[in-house]
């Protein structure tokens, strides 16, 4: 198996940067594929918190393509076959996946670091797959106009790696975009999320759904043995709500929960235990340039809304995978083939991103009226939380992964 306490090669097919959802699975496929890759990554491990946690049907899909399906659902998580949340006061359901064409008619809630560590194992078991730990890119090698490679630095030092690709999957802060100078187009989002958990107790109801939210921008999701829970905020306010005191955030956060003031008090004792996601919507303006391609988050970054990040970043990799394999093999890939990649996923990138925003800047209007007719005969549909179901689950495009 490979470890992370030797040099890096001098040279790789493909060197990605960064090794969360779309980076390892990128890699793997790749791998499996036969096309020597290298992933940095700079933590030394996959543990960070409220990171994004939904595992959707179509990646489940893909992991059933894979052949892991049963042994993946093995590992600890929460299954959600609808989304509950509250209209006018009243309990509704606004995503039903019953009906999708999928194995897996469920969103399975796992962290994220479990889902990481699964895929690397699968690919440290190839003998072409390497992953570099604590390695912080600082510079790509560009010669004559074309990525030729990365810098980067690890605890024994500065090293480099050469290689015929680099792909940036280093998130919406992406290092590789910035030092590539690809041109970001940003959508703004009118609010952040603050992430918290609370342990779950005896008398608290049974959410077989696993979710339920948002109430009054309150979410909260099962995982197990505590709440996931996310408040909704006004962007920028985190600040003002910290001069105002944690006591005072504790007691607003008990109006619109199911948690007394006393019991939010005993589990958040610290504002280090409250963490601040802030949202953004924006996407590249051309996502390749010669010998880079940036999908995932570094491609286009998305809000929370539906929790369908991880998985358009895993439906990037598939179709990078698909799409460019056989041209690494052969030592003839150029920018059009990462331009297809661009072409396949902008579609559903651009229509995703448009949703989001139109749900954004709806929850910003007061309501000034009753709902008229028509809404509420949309909302008494029976087809509509089975249409939102897919377009959350599976989204507006699914790739499938190509042996």
């Amino acid at each position: 198996m490979n470890t992370t306490v030797t040099p890096s090669p001098l040279s790789t097919t493909c060197c990605i940067v960064g090794g969360g959802p779309a980076g390892l699975m990128l890699g793997y496929l790749l791998a499996l594929k036969g096309v020597n890759v290298t992933v940095l990554e700079k933590h030394a491990d996959f543990l960070r918190d409220f990171r994004g946690d939904t595992i959707h049907p179509s990646t489940l899909e893909i992991i059933w393509q894979l052949g892991y399906l049963d042994e993946f659902l093995a590992l600890p998580h929460q299954r959600a076959e609808k989304l509950m949340g509250e209209i006018d006061g009243k309990e509704a359901t606004m995503a039903d996946f019953s009906r999708l064409p999928t194995r897996c008619k469920f969103i399975a809630f796992m962290p994220q670091w479990d889902f990481l560590n699964f895929i690397n194992e699968k690919a440290q078991q190839l003998p072409n797959f390497t992953l570099v730990q604590q390695a912080s890119v600082k510079e790509l090698i560009e010669e004559n106009s074309q990525v030729k490679g990365v810098r980067f630095i690890t605890p024994q030092g500065e090293q480099q790696i050469r290689s015929e690709l680099v792909v940036g999957c280093d998130g919406r802060h992406s290092i590789v975009r910035e030092k590539a100078g690809l041109e970001v187009m940003n959508f703004g989002a009118p609010r952040d999320v603050l992430w918290l958990r609370v342990s779950k107790i005896a008398d608290d109801p049974e959410w077989t759904t696993g979710h339920r939210g948002p109430k009054k921008g309150f979410i909260m999701i099962d995982r197990g043995d505590y709440w996931q829970c996310g408040y909704s905020i006004n962007k920028g306010s985190f600040e003002s709500l910290q001069h105002q005191g944690l006591a005072s955030f504790l007691i607003s956060l008990a109006e619109i929960s199911p948690f007394e003031v006393t019991r939010l008090q005993q589990e958040i004792t610290d504002w280090e235990q409250v963490k601040l996601l802030s949202i953004r919507i924006d996407r590249l303006k051309e996502w390749a340039k010669p010998g880079l391609l940036c999908i995932g988050d570094a491609a286009h970054a998305m809000s929370p809304i539906g929790g369908v990040g991880v998985n358009l970043a895993i439906q990037d990799a598939v179709a990078t995978a698909n799409i460019i394999t056989p041209a690494l093999l052969k030592g003839k890939l150029t920018l059009q083939h990462l331009k297809h990649v661009q072409r396949r996923r902008r579609f559903p990138t651009w229509a995703t991103q448009s949703l989001q925003i139109m749900i954004s800047k709806a929850g910003q209007k007061p309501r000034r009226k009753a709902p008229s007719g028509m809404e509420l005969w949309v909302r008494q549909r029976p087809f509509v939380p089975f249409l939102f179901g897919r377009l959350i689950g599976i989204g507006f495009f699914k790739e499938n992964f190509k042996r």
